[in-house]
Order: C-alpha cells, then structure tokens, then sequence
C-alpha cells in the first residue's frame, strides 16, 4: 500500500502540481502584471525597509512583521539548507535557475494567498483574526463547494502536519547530536534530552497564543537567517574570482544540462525544470496555502499591503537563503563536473556542511548543526500553531486548543519512533491540500486583481506612499 502510495505521490508533485502551481501562479502574474519585478524597490522599501515598525495601520492581532516572521519561520527550515544541494547532485548546477523562476511565479502566488487570507479572515472566539486557505475558499467560493473545499483543505493539512511535527522534532535533534557527539552521553541520550528541551521551549511559545509566538518569530528569525547567511556570505567572497564560472554552471546548464555534466553524464533537460521548480515550491511554499495562517493576524491597513510581505518572504526564502546554500556547494568545490550517481548521493544530504569545513574546519559542522537547529525549531513552533488553526476551522476553538496539546505531544513522540517513510504520507496529504488551494486563487484571480488595481492605483496607499516618501 505503502508503494502505491508512494508510486502516486510522485507522479502527482511531478508535471500534474508543477503544472497547476506554476500555471496558476503565472496567471495570478498576469492579471497582477508581475508586481513583484515592476514594484520591487517599493516593495523591499516597505518590508525590509520598515522590519521594526511599530506604526502600523489598521486592525490585526499582531504586527505585519510578527505575521511574516511566523510564516517565514514555517518556511525557512531544514529544506534551505539540504535542497539546494539536492537538487544540484540529482539534476546539475542548472536546476537553481529553475528554482529561480518558481521563485519569481512564486512571489505573486505568495502575494495573492496573503491579501486573500487578509480579506477572508475572521475573528475567532478568543476575539484574535484568524484565516487562511480554508477560510478563502470558504468565504471565497460562494456556495457549498467552497465550505467542502475550506474543510478537505484543512482536514488533509492538520493530518499532514501531526506526523511532520515529529520528523522535524527528530530533524532538529540530529544536530544536537553532533554538538555534543564529544561527550560521554550516548548518542539517544542526547536525543531524548534534546527532544525534551525542543517541547518545553515549544510549549512556553505556542501556549502563550498568537501573540507570543509572534514575539518569539520576529527575534528568532532574523537572529537564525543572520547567522547562517553571514557565514555562507564570508565562504561567497573567498571564492569571489570563481562567482562568474558557478553563474556560468547554473546559465548554461539551465538549457544544456550536459554540457555542464550534472549528475551522471548530464541530466536531462524535462528533469533540470522539473527539480528545480518542485523543490523551489517545497522551499518557499508559494502555491501550499500554509503562509495565509500566519498572515490573517497582522495588522494593516489593506490587503495588498501584507501582500508584500508575502513577495518578501519568498524573496527571503529562497533567492537569498537558497541561493547562498547552492552557491557555497558550488564555489567550495564539494560538487564538480562528472561526479559518479554514487559519489553524488553521498555528498548531498552533507553537501553544506562539507562545503563550511572548506573555510571554517570542524567549526563549519558547528555552524552548520546550531542552524539547523534554530531553522526546524522555528518551523516545529508554527506548524504546532498552523494544526490548532485547522481543528479550530473544522470544529471550533476549544477543539483547537486541545488539538495544540495533541500536536504539542508529538515532539515527545519522536524519542519512541523513527519515521523513515512517513515522508510518503506527508507529501501526499499535502498535494491533497495544494490542489483545493491553487483552484481557489485561480477562480479569485479576478479579486486579486482588482486587491492590486485598489492598492496601486488609488489615491490613498500606493501613491499616498511615494508622496510621503518626497
């Protein structure tokens, strides 16, 4: 069963949901005509350029930034430092400029899932904003279709995430092995106290509410993304000379895979677009209706606005975190032309860490084992949340709140099991929740359009903004 499951699955996130995310997505891009590239220095002027703000506008639960970093922090994870590196020994240097273009799609899809989970929400018993995918097609989708879409999206999703928050648990563990592989201790010593300590720093976090979580996101993600991108930027400038011959890699291969000789003797050119675009999507997770739940409590002015913050996020994501992951695998010279299938698929899932003790010796895996760490820590604290959110849609607040001790309790799961293949089941559910999603923002393309005609057209944001801005 499991192998027919397996077998489904990967047909499904192969041309079918590439098809459907990118095809949507490009057009959301068209009717929104490609924000993200004709506003982009507005938009990093008011993201990037406004992270510590307190004077927002408008209603909402916690800040615009707190919103962004709880989403970013369920994006940003373990996949930023591994896929890159995957998808480079599997398909060639060439795959990061397909994972490249998802990126840029992506921003609009992102874009569009934001505003729409913005316009939707709802204020939940507690009185806090609540939204999402489940709450668009919901209140998006006139009729009962909508309401039967909102719950197979949120249903399929709550039972994607309780397994996930396990795997993550033990994904945040392993580094703590290697920090402390020094010791006396044994090696599922280490992991039991080190999954201990990951569901009592969750527990005081994702009790605390929305609000806390937030608090925590918007001090936790800059810190973990700073880090990580410092050492992997020091690793870029001592390879300076060799930017143009790796840029050089990832151009060429991008339409002639074999001249490059990624992988075994070339990839071919339908499998170059195909991993790079899938695992572009997977990293940033425009198209998944996952960032909608974290954005719907931010307080703003108008859609559009938090909007931005959603093309920031993808930018963030995945054109600088990825882009640094493939880059100090490429410069380092930990991939080179011609590798062997088994030379390849011994350095991928160690490709970083290779790439870091290249420069910083032993302190490389350190950096390495306390990034991966805080990446997963974060996502396991909002997936924690983003499960509540679901049982909440389908059955109510105080369901929510016991399904967060339930999803809470599956961090301590991860000291009795190991779970090798449950991957399987988790990327199935999950392209059962993408499909309802991207039907959606398809069908409410014509809203995000007129969203974007409100916000950049009228007198009172866009333009207001340039005005204050002279």
């Amino acid at each position: 069963m499991l192998e027919i499951i397996k077998s489904f699955t990967e047909w499904l996130w192969g041309w079918p949901l590439l098809a459907l995310v990118m095809g949507g997505g490009l057009i959301i891009n068209i009717k929104t005509g490609f924000i993200q590239l004709k506003y982009f220095p507005y938009i990093m002027r008011q993201t990037f350029g406004k992270m510590f703000s307190k004077n927002a506008e408008g209603s909402g639960t916690v800040s615009a930034f707190q919103a962004m970093t709880t989403a970013l922090a369920s994006s940003i994870g373990a996949a930023n430092i591994v896929v890159a590196p995957t998808i480079i020994f599997a398909a060639g240097p060439g795959a990061i400029f397909w994972m490249w273009m998802a990126a840029i799609i992506g921003q609009g899809t992102k874009f569009a899932e934001v505003a729409l989970s913005i316009k939707y929400r709802e204020k939940n018993e507690d009185g806090d904003f609540v939204g999402g995918c489940s709450y668009m097609l919901k209140n998006g989708l006139k009729g009962g279709l909508g309401k039967a879409m909102g719950a197979l999206a949120a249903f399929f999703f709550m039972i994607e995430i309780l397994p996930s928050i396990t795997l993550q648990t033990l994904s945040a563990a392993n580094p703590v092995k290697n920090v402390f592989a020094a010791t006396n201790l044994n090696e599922n010593t280490i992991k039991t106290i080190a999954i201990i300590v990951i569901f009592i720093i969750v527990s005081i976090v994702v009790f605390g509410g929305v609000k806390q979580i937030g608090r925590v996101t918007e001090k936790l993600v800059p810190i973990m993304a700073a880090l990580y991108i410092l050492f992997g930027l020091i690793i870029i400038i001592m390879h300076i000379g060799d930017v143009p011959r790796v840029l050089g890699y990832i151009f060429k291969g991008a339409f002639n895979p074999k001249a490059v000789a990624g992988g075994v003797g070339g990839a071919a050119l339908s499998k170059v677009i195909s991993m790079g675009v899938a695992r572009g999507v997977y990293s940033n997770e425009a198209g998944m209706g996952s960032a909608g739940y974290g954005h719907a409590a931010a307080t703003t002015d108008h859609p559009a606005r938090q909007g931005l913050w959603g093309v920031f996020e993808v930018f963030a994501d995945t054109i600088i975190v990825c882009t640094i992951s493939a880059l100090t695998v490429l410069l380092s010279g930990v991939w080179q032309p011609g590798l062997s299938q088994a030379e390849s698929d011994q350095l991928a899932p160690v490709a970083v860490e290779r790439a870091f003790n290249t420069i910083f010796g032993q302190a490389g895996s350190i950096i390495i084992s306390i990034s991966l760490f805080l990446f997963v820590l974060s996502t396991i604290i909002v997936i924690v949340f983003y499960c509540e959110k679901q049982a909440e849609y389908l059955f109510g607040t105080k369901v929510g709140k016991i399904m967060r001790v339930v999803a809470s309790l599956m961090i301590l799961l991860g000291i009795f099991v190991s779970f090798e293949k449950a991957g399987v089941f988790l990327d199935f559910t999950l392209g059962l929740v993408v499909i309802p999603n991207m039907i959606g923002l398809i069908a409410m393309s014509g809203e995000i359009k007129d969203i974007k005609k409100e916000f950049f057209n009228g007198e009172n944001y866009y333009k207001l903004d340039q005005k204050n801005k002279k």
